[in-house]
């Protein structure tokens, strides 16, 4: 019984190149009846047998003989003896030199060492690892365990070469494999012994392969022989092959020097007696050859020699093999012509007959062709001559730039063949090819070639021609245009209008300000490429920014050119308009005031005056505020700044009228005079106006007293200045001028009184920091310079003082890294005041400098010891959670008071709050100002320095302990005043600089308390109430807001109101300013609307939601029973086509969900009209899509195979499957998967699987694997 396999049943006839295509029937074709065997549907490939192999013998399916595989890994153990051994110690094995070197010895080397002590007390080392990590490491373990011994190996001194071998390979071999070190003496050292060093059994070793080496080359012999160079080829004879034989046959190593090589020595190497033999060989050889050649002497053009050569000599080669001649050129560099032909008389003609027909074998040949015609007989990536080549591969084609002519050079018949075939691509591209030049101004090349080349690859590809333009470097204006006559023509054409074009254009510079050349281009070009866009014929060309030029360039056609320039010139204009720029002086403090919050003020400044305002940075000293834009906008927003100021600070503004004439010499050289009136006035701000304006008004602007002192000072000094103007300059070094002011000014307004003139001293931003300024009258200025230049000539006086200062006071003038000595340093002209160190005990301080700064300076330390004499302490009991508020942002204002008052105010350390008595009440992070207050260590402040000054400190110290005042507000709006995470209260704080406090929720208290300076307290009270005042309107407004109607709307009517994505519902909310809420699923009434909002907005939705109803009432519902194969397309790809329907008739259409019981059943809701007609609209588009869908249907039955309705057979059982079902697929006879013999294996056949002893139950494995132990 033959047995049957079922294949792939997907598709077996699409892979059976050899079926035809059967008519499917009902019933089996009489070619399918048959059921082929396996090896007639897959016939097996030919075996190819292995060499000796007989044809009928089948070979194993591994192949012959298994080549072994050798292990990567091996073991070497060898013996050290007692004797030999260099460490001896036994009392302590594995821990001593030995383990030691071991460890060394492996981590170096990456082999595994293991050591072991015989009886005898020997040593046994055992390694194991790869190859040369064993090798190296016995090799080491020799060396450093082992004693060693050397011994020396005598041998003839050309052997030591063969022991060393190439590149020392053999020597390292040798060294590594006996564990030895070999010293073979340099080749000028007349000794001939070997040294060798390591243990007795390696030397031994080494010794004997070190003889060997040396015992081959004894057998070995070389002998060099000197013939005449014009007899080496007969000896090497063709291709060198009969030297190769003659080699095979001796034995010995033959070398003969190559044709190229001036040398007549042949070298024969080898055993002894090979080297005689083949020495009589080619002697004999040699004497054959001379007795019997003659020469002949022939003249051959010295361009075909190396056809007579060939490649690599071959030709040569082949004459001598056929003929048994030697050709012997001359050489390539040398003018001879002549050949020398030698051989056996007989066969030299035969010989020239070769060397003439090779000689002549090869001919060149030149083809004339126009120079530009080149490129196209080359064609495109070397096509056409690519063609030829192939054709004939052994013609050697060459084109030569600039020069008409092609050379061909090869066989006769391949280059008469190439040469007619490039003739005739001559002829047909001079027919329909053709070139002309055009002379172009080598400016309007690259105009010609457009951006990124647009222009002339557009050219190229229209006319179908090649265009070249010649770079820049050539200097030459010569465009060249080759390609078909017409397009050629037509190019040209085009060509020379577009340089008429150019010729005829105007090019036109704009002078515009650099810095506006950024604004006019736009982000990323979208400015100008709006200009380029509305006059595209028109370049606009700017200058590089680094160039800084003002001029852009138009070019074009004129009249566009003009257009263009009017609407820039337009635009610039309007900048300049927005870029008038104002400066205005506010002071630092109120800078963030102006900014508001989160930028709040002076966004709405920017936004309503529509103008940039720009702040300097936070640690910047400026004071300017800058604002850019139109001159109206810029003074709005500059008054506005202005009134800000106002309203924070009681500044005054004042305006003072001074001559136009005399405003720069009142402000001064680099503003140098109004600086100091502005110092000295405590900072006001004068403005004066700009210089061309002619206007006489000066602006002050400061605190109210400032103002008037400053508006004083400046019509004393106009007045000065109109009777008469007088300046001088001084120069005196920048360390005297402190002293030359003196303390507070005192020395400077002295000789002020006295003089009448004005002295300003260089600011710190001065570049001329030495250069004094007087102003005045003449006679005044004199009268000032002369004393100042007494002054600054007895300072350049340098003398030494001493004076007595006590012990005790020395502390307080060298501590804090000598602060006091620095600043007596500074006020009194750079004197040196040095105090003796510390342990001397000497009461003797030198000082160095001007005279008069030496005793001003005696004078002040004098002062100073006097007020450390009279110094006393004071208490001030101040409680200890103010102290950081007393203190200021770090230290800012005890550091103020300390200058001020010239005191020392020292505050205690802070308590640990654990440490003390019970914790005082809390809220809000800070204590409760109702606790009562008991001084403690921790919250007196000391007070060091005079009585007097103490007292004042004391004063001014108490003012800046904070005050608590209650502010009433409502219980209820405490949570509103703290805000979310206590943002609002914690908002207030840092603004007015206060702590507030609110009591804890459970006392409901309708207080809040407020802490810190009166003047913050009161600010700070001001603002809590104000916010009370917004938070009670807000409630007001949330009970306005609370009116709720309820209104029943039938359910189904919600999705309407709602609408598409809640369209309706948001347009309802959003016009009335209510919130609709709907019932949830879950709820019980699904027809109650909630509206809530103001009464009257709630009215107006419940009245529109209402109409709505109303409308959606009048709507009907009509079914319509739609072919379900035509739902697709009368939706439309993803709803387009029906949402368009919808909105064309005014109607809701809604389609079966996909598993309805009903799934042709269409609903359609809108006015009655309105339904009729998309009905009828619905059923003329089902009329025209279900023509198509039939269509579709009975063309894709007539596509599919007969199979897959079951009506063909497909396989042997395709007349019996009368169901229709799937095809079995091909089936085959005696597979080999259904043979007997090899069916699967029987697992619990004991024949087939026996058992090894008696079964043992294996254990239970854990989850975590074998215990281990």
């Amino acid at each position: 019984m033959s047995s049957v396999a079922v294949l792939t049943p997907e598709s077996f006839a699409e892979h059976r190149s050899g079926l035809k295509d059967q008519e499917m029937t009902g019933g089996v074709p009489e070619d399918e009846a048959y059921i082929p065997t396996y090896l007639e549907a897959f016939p097996p490939l030919p075996e190819k047998g292995a060499p000796g192999e007989k044809a009928g013998e089948v070979a194993p399916a591994w192949g012959g003989k298994i080549r072994p595989i050798k292990a990567s890994v091996i073991t070497q153990v060898f013996h050290v003896p007692l004797e030999e051994r260099r460490y001896k110690d036994n009392s302590q094995f594995g821990e001593g030199e030995e383990a030691k070197v071991c460890l060394d010895i492996m981590q170096r080397t990456g082999a595994h060492i293991e050591l072991s002590l015989a009886k005898d007390q020997g040593l046994s080392i055992m390694v194991t690892g790869k190859l040369d990590s064993v090798m190296k490491a016995r090799k080491e373990i020799v060396a450093r365990l082992q004693t060693q011994a050397s011994a020396t190996v005598g041998i003839p001194k050309e052997h030591h070469r063969f022991v060393i071998g190439k590149n020392g390979e053999k020597l390292q071999e040798l060294e590594l494999k006996t564990a030895t070190k070999i010293a073979i003496p340099r080749p000028d050292d007349p000794s001939a012994n070997i040294r060798v060093t390591g243990t007795k059994e390696g030397i031994e070793k080494a010794r004997h392969e070190i003889l060997l080496i040396s015992a081959e080359q004894d057998k070995r012999a070389v002998e060099r022989l000197s013939l005449e160079k014009v007899f080496h080829p007969f000896i090497a004879g063709p291709h060198n092959r009969l030297v190769q034989e003659l080699s095979q046959e001796t034995g010995a190593r033959i070398s003969v020097p190559p044709p190229s090589l001036p040398k007549d020595e042949i070298v024969i190497t080898g055993e002894k007696e090979a080297v005689a033999l083949a020495l009589s060989r080619i002697r004999a050889i040699y004497d054959d050859k001379k007795r019997k050649t003659t020469t002949i002497s022939v003249e051959v053009k010295k361009s075909q020699h190396k056809y007579i050569i060939g490649p690599k000599g071959n030709t040569l080669q082949e004459i001598l093999e056929a003929t048994g001649v030697s050709v012997e050129m001359p050489l390539l560099d040398s003018g001879s012509e002549t050949i020398i032909l030698r051989g056996e008389p007989d066969k030299l003609g035969p010989a020239l007959t070769q060397v003439y027909a090779k000689a002549k074998s090869v001919i060149v040949v030149e083809v004339t062709a126009p120079a530009w015609l080149h490129r196209f007989i080359i064609g495109k990536k070397g096509q056409n001559i690519g063609r030829i080549t192939q054709q004939l591969p052994r013609v050697h084609i060459e084109f030569t730039d600039g020069e008409e002519r092609i050379s061909l050079e090869g066989p006769t018949e391949e280059v008469e063949q190439a040469q007619a075939h490039i003739q005739d691509i001559i002829k047909d591209l001079l027919v329909r090819m053709d070139y002309t030049e055009i002379n172009v101004d080598q400016r309007f090349h690259r105009h010609l070639i457009g951006k990124n080349g647009a222009n002339i690859n557009r050219i190229k590809e229209q006319y179908k021609v090649s265009v070249r333009i010649p770079q820049d470097s050539e200097r030459s204006g010569l465009v060249r245009i080759e390609g078909d006559p017409k397009g050629v023509q037509l190019a040209r054409r085009e060509l020379i209008e577009m340089v008429q074009r150019m010729e005829n254009e105007r090019t036109k510079d704009l002078i515009v300000e650099h810095k506006f050349h950024r604004t006019i281009i736009g982000q990323k070009g979208e400015k100008i490429k709006e200009v380029r866009d509305k006059f595209p014929e028109v370049i606009i060309n700017f200058p590089d920014p680094a160039q800084k030029s003002n001029i852009v360039q138009l070019r074009g056609p004129k009249s566009e050119v003009e257009k263009c320039a009017k609407f820039l010139q337009k635009m610039i204009a309007d900048l300049i308009e927005n870029s008038f720029s104002l400066s205005v002086p506010i002071f630092k403090q109120f800078h963030k005031n102006i900014i508001g919050k989160g930028g709040a003020n002076i966004k709405k400044i920017r936004e309503e005056t529509n103008t940039k305002i720009d702040l300097p940075t936070e640690n910047s000293n400026s004071e300017m505020i800058v604002i850019t834009g139109k001159k109206g906008n810029c003074e709005v927003a500059r008054d506005r700044i202005l009134a800000i100021q106002r309203e924070l600070a009681n500044i005054k503004e004042t305006e003072v009228t001074i001559p136009a004439k005399l405003h720069n010499s009142l402000i001064g050289s680099k503003g140098c005079l109004v600086r100091s009136v502005m110092e000295e006035c405590g900072g006001v701000h004068i403005h004066f106006p700009s210089e061309g304006s002619g206007s006489d008004k000066v602006t002050i602007r400061g605190p109210a007293g400032e103002v008037e002192k400053a508006k004083k000072q400046l019509l004393q000094l106009a007045e000065e200045k109109q009777v008469n103007n007088f300046t001088v300059e001084l120069q005196a070094k920048p360390e005297y001028h402190k002293f030359l002011i003196g303390r507070g000014g005192a020395n400077i307004r002295r000789v002020r009184d006295r003089t009448g003139a004005r002295i300003i001293f260089p600011s710190p931003d001065d570049t001329e920091q030495e250069l004094i300024t007087i102003v005045g009258k003449e006679e005044a200025v004199h009268q000032a310079q002369k004393e100042l230049e007494s002054l600054v000539k007895n300072l350049d006086d340098v003398v030494e003082d001493s004076m007595d200062v006590d012990v005790r006071h020395h502390r307080h003038f060298v501590c804090r890294r000598g602060q006091v000595l620095r600043e007596l340093a500074e006020e009194y002209g750079g004197v040196a005041v040095s105090f003796p160190r510390t342990g001397a005990n000497s009461q003797k301080v030198s000082l160095k400098g001007a005279k008069d700064c030496i005793e001003a300076a005696k004078k002040r330390i004098r002062e100073i010891i006097e007020d450390l004499e009279s110094q006393v302490s004071v208490d001030v009991a101040i409680p200890q959670r103010y102290h950081r508020s007393i203190m200021g942002p770090k230290g800012s204002r005890i550091q103020h008071l300390t200058r001020e008052h010239e005191v020392l105010i020292k505050f205690p350390e802070r308590e640990d709050a654990s440490a003390g008595s019970e914790a005082s009440p809390q809220e809000n992070g800070d204590v409760s100002p109702d606790v009562e207050f008991v001084p403690r260590k921790c919250d007196i402040i000391t007070i060091s320095g005079r009585a007097e000054k103490c007292e004042l400190a004391k004063t001014a110290l108490l003012a800046l302990v904070p005050i608590t005042e209650d502010v009433e507000v409502s219980y209820e709006l405490h949570r509103y005043i703290i805000g979310q995470k206590g943002s609002g209260i914690r908002k207030m704080m840092e603004e007015y600089e206060v702590n507030i406090w609110v009591p804890q929720p459970e006392k409901q208290l309708d207080v809040i308390k407020v802490t810190g300076l009166v003047a913050n307290v009161q600010r700070a009270k001001q603002g809590v109430l104000e916010r009370v005042k917004e938070l009670q309107a807000e409630q007001k407004d949330r009970m306005l807001r609370s009116f709720k109607v309820t209104m029943s709307v039938d359910p189904k009517f919600h999705p309407k109101i709602i609408g598409r994505k809640g369209a309706v519902i948001s347009q309802i909310r959003k016009e009335h300013d209510v919130n609709i809420q709907f019932p949830d699923k879950g709820d019980e009434q699904q027809d109650l609307i909630v509206i809530s909002g103001y009464e009257g907005n709630v009215e107006e939705a419940c009245q529109a939601i209402r109409q709505l109803v109303a409308e959606l009432q009048e709507m009907v519902s009509q079914d319509v029973h739609l072919d379900p194969r035509t739902h697709a397309r009368i939706i439309g790809a993803r709803g387009k086509a029906i949402r368009k329907l919808m909105e064309e008739f005014k109607v809701d259409i809604r389609f079966p969900p996909p598993n309805s019981d009903e799934p042709d059943k269409v609903t359609v809701t809108g006015l009655p009209e309105t339904v009729d007609s998309a009905i009828d609209h619905l059923l003329n588009l089902e009329e025209e899509y279900i023509l198509s869908v039939t269509e579709t249907e009975t063309l894709a039955a007539y596509m599919k195979p007969p199979s897959r309705y079951g009506g063909g057979g497909g396989g042997a059982g395709g007349a019996d499957d009368g169901s229709g079902g799937p095809a079995k697929g091909f089936v085959v006879r005696d597979a080999p998967w259904n043979a007997t013999e090899n069916k699967a294996p029987d697992m619990t056949s004991a024949e087939d699987f026996p058992t090894f002893g008696t079964g043992v139950t294996p254990k239970q494995m854990s989850a975590w694997g074998p215990k281990k132990f």
